[in-house]
């Protein structure tokens, strides 16, 4: 029964900051790096950030690096999507994913969130 849950989408205004939250509960955590994926209607799926588990290893898309800030809390089993100077284009349901190791890839990440929406519009 592993779960995977993202909190903290909603609409905002061009250049507005938001924190995305992903708790991640049924798994050794400390074991676990998360990954953040976005999905724009009508576009593929697309890699955000990355952290692995211990947090030494951190990547990101090119168009979010310098905004976008993902972290750790493993006190608390959960990741952080600091989300700075947003953009329309950042508009896409966000997704959150947990995996034993670390990829910037979707596909080698076992358990997935149902996702939140981020809408930037003014």
């Amino acid at each position: 029964q592993v779960q995977v849950e993202e909190s903290g989408g909603g609409l905002v205004q061009p250049g507005t900051s938001l924190t995305l939250s992903c708790a991640v509960s049924g798994v050794a955590f400390t074991m676990y790096g998360v990954g953040w994926f976005r999905q724009a209607q009508g576009k593929e799926r697309e890699f955000v950030a990355a952290i692995s588990p211990n947090g030494d290893l951190i990547d990101y898309e090119n168009s979010v690096k310098g905004r976008f800030t993902i972290s750790r809390d493993n006190a608390k089993s959960t990741v952080y999507l600091q989300m700075n100077g947003l953009k329309p284009e950042d508009t896409a349901v966000y997704y959150c994913a947990a995996m034993h190791g670390f990829s910037t890839s979707a596909r080698p990440y076992d358990y997935w969130g149902q996702g939140t929406q981020l809408t930037v519009s003014s």
